[in-house]
């Protein structure tokens, strides 16, 4: 399942207070107009809570990547890619969300030849090596990936998707509990089992599309690139989406979606600094 990179330790790498502040405000509104505010079934459930349950999941990964050699080190030129691409995207996060200010952002890059990333409640960031690889991803489809999904945790999709949940088995008492009343331990872990595998509904995905080619564009990064991930996409799944994305919008609607909201973020692209580095995807394998 894993390559034969060299692995080590992965590390925090971004401080989410100092990035978040760090872009000056943008008098540009971007697609945020098109997308509204939060559920209301992210009431149901503790930010505080789904962020610490995140951390504590994000971490046995790390671990458990770790003790199987798969978690790539710091140095490794793909690690330094993409923490590259995520500082200059986090400093885009504040205005989606006023918790970002103390999130803890982390990135790592995990050997396995899946096609996958995600983005945990709180900044925790993941690629997997394979979808690097395999699509010969240049810079501007990365950061569409991981604008994509900074964008599930800015707005908030894990606790609205957990909210849900325990609003249809009638289990607000679960919710009380996680403002102070129960187990919270108990409840934390169990809401971190389900953070790495939960799936998001269409809608959702949807507005992560246009949430994270806002963030991609303001950091500098063509967000057309989109377009073009897409059809990469398409190849290599031979017209249905990868394991990961099998609840996302087809990837024809997908890419009609993304090309008829450019007119509104190519204007935020062409006025953002370009980034000093471009980096090379990994050897084809």
């Amino acid at each position: 399942m894993f390559s034969g990179l060299l692995l080590g330790a992965g590390a925090t790498v971004l401080s989410g207070g100092a990035l978040a502040q760090r872009a000056e405000p943008d008098p540009d509104q971007g697609v945020r107009g098109d997308v509204g505010r939060n559920s209301r079934f992210t009431q149901l459930v503790s930010a505080e809570q789904i962020e610490g349950a995140a951390a504590q999941q994000y971490l046995q990964m790390k671990r458990e990547a770790a003790g199987q050699r798969a978690l790539v080190e710091a140095k490794h030129p793909q690690v330094l890619r993409l923490r590259s691409i995520a500082s200059r995207i986090v400093p885009f996060a504040l205005p989606w969300n006023e918790r970002a200010r103390q999130w803890q952002w982390e990135v790592n890059l995990l050997a396995s030849k899946e096609l996958n990333a995600f983005c945990m409640p709180g900044g925790k960031i993941a690629f997997y090596y394979g979808i690097l690889q395999k699509l010969q991803l240049n810079d501007d489809e990365v950061a569409s990936i991981m604008g994509h999904e900074v964008a599930h945790a800015l707005r908030e999709h894990a606790r609205e998707r957990i909210g849900k949940s325990m609003a249809t088995r009638g289990a607000l008492e679960i919710g009380a509990a996680l403002f102070g009343l129960g187990d919270l331990g108990r409840l934390a872990a169990g809401m971190g089992s389900q953070l790495l595998s939960l799936k998001f509904g269409r809608e959702d995905e949807s507005e992560a599309d246009i949430v994270g080619m806002d963030l991609a564009a303001r950091a500098g990064y063509n967000p057309a690139a989109g377009v073009t991930l897409w059809q990469k996409m398409l190849g290599a799944s031979k017209g249905s989406p990868p394991k990961w994305l099998s609840s996302h919008p087809s990837g024809e609607s997908r890419i009609k979606d993304i090309s008829d909201k450019l007119p509104k973020v190519q204007p935020l692209y062409s006025r953002a600094p370009r980034p000093p580095q471009r980096f090379e995807p990994p050897p084809a394998g």
